[in-house]
Formats: C-alpha cells, structure tokens, sequence
C-alpha cells in the first residue's frame, strides 16, 4: 500500500516517518521523500494513529488525489534540484512528465489551481535557494554554479537571483562574510 506526505523532503522527515512506522510495527517496502509503500495493507485505526503522530512533527498524511499529485510534483522538483548533482538536460516540462506519467498541461493546471503559482515559478524559487546554499559553501562561482544549475549564463543566473530575493548574488555573499567577521568580533 502507498502512502503519500507531505512536507517529507529531506533526509530527517525520511528518518522521523521510519521511526513512527517503527512504533507502529508497520514495515515498509519502500521509503522515499513524500512516499511510503508498506508492505501490506493497514487498519484503519493504524492509519489514524499514524496520521496523528506525523502530524505532530509537521508532516501530513494525504488522502485526496490533488493533494497527492502536488507533493508529487514537488517531491521531483525538490529532488531534481537539492538532491542530485544532475539536472535533466531536457526541459523540466517533459522530465515531470515522463517522471509522473501525467500531461504536462494537465500537471501545471493542477499545480498553479492548488498552489497559486506555476510550477515553472516553484522551480524557479528552489533553483534560487539552492543557488543560496552553493554560494554559502564558497566551492564554487558564479560561472559554476550557472553552469551546474543549467542557466544560459551567469548573468541570467543574477538576474533571477535578484528578482526573486532582491539581492546580488555578490551582495548576499558579502553579508554572509558580514555575518561571520561580526561573530569573530564578539
């Protein structure tokens, strides 16, 4: 049986949802970010203590279809992006597609009536946070982490960096230095 929830996107929501199951002495078949395949079916009571305990730790237990089909769609984004080194080199359309076995109309229709922003701007704005994060680790430039995150260019890269949080992609990595000389200063 397969179990979809939501706000399970990084390796800690994997390791809290394995240790509730754990409790519950249900084993599992599969675990994946947003999914949860057990190994036969569960009682309903079982289901409800389950729903409560995730609950608890902010993560949600879907049942109805959109809901499922939306964390779908961001779980592949959420992995596309912060998970995996390699991002498709085709367009991101046809990569949910064919990773979700659905049209992409009928996916970003879907996405944009639930959500109230298009997937395109949902990727846009997890490009932008991983971005962040690559320039926070110093390992890499501009250049390199346009290249990395498949923009044309890097000033393309610094131009949507700015839309999106306002900032330079050299100015936010001025004020993490900031931030980091003023702690020495203390």
């Amino acid at each position: 049986m397969k179990l979809y929830i939501k706000y399970m996107v990084s390796l800690r929501c994997k390791m809290l949802v394995k240790e509730e199951l754990t409790k519950l002495g249900l084993g599992y078949a599969s675990l994946n970010l947003g999914m949860v395949e057990t190994m036969g079916e569960i009682t309903h009571e079982k289901r409800v203590q389950l729903k409560n305990n995730l609950l608890k730790s902010g993560l949600e237990l879907l049942d109805d279809k959109k809901s499922i089909l939306i964390e779908k769609i961001k779980n592949v984004v959420v992995e596309m992006i912060h998970h995996t080194d390699e991002i498709p080199k085709i367009n991101y359309s046809g990569y949910l597609s064919e990773k979700l076995g659905y049209d992409y109309t009928y996916l970003s229709n879907t996405f944009s009536e639930v959500k109230g922003i298009t997937i395109q701007h949902y990727i846009i704005k997890h490009k932008i946070e991983r971005v962040k994060e690559l320039l926070l680790y110093d390992e890499l430039n501009l250049t390199e982490i346009a290249y990395k995150l498949h923009y044309s260019s890097s000033a393309h890269l610094s131009n949507q960096f700015k839309k999106v949080t306002g900032l330079t992609p050299s100015y936010f990595k001025k004020l993490k230095e900031k931030r980091t000389q003023n702690l020495e200063n203390l």
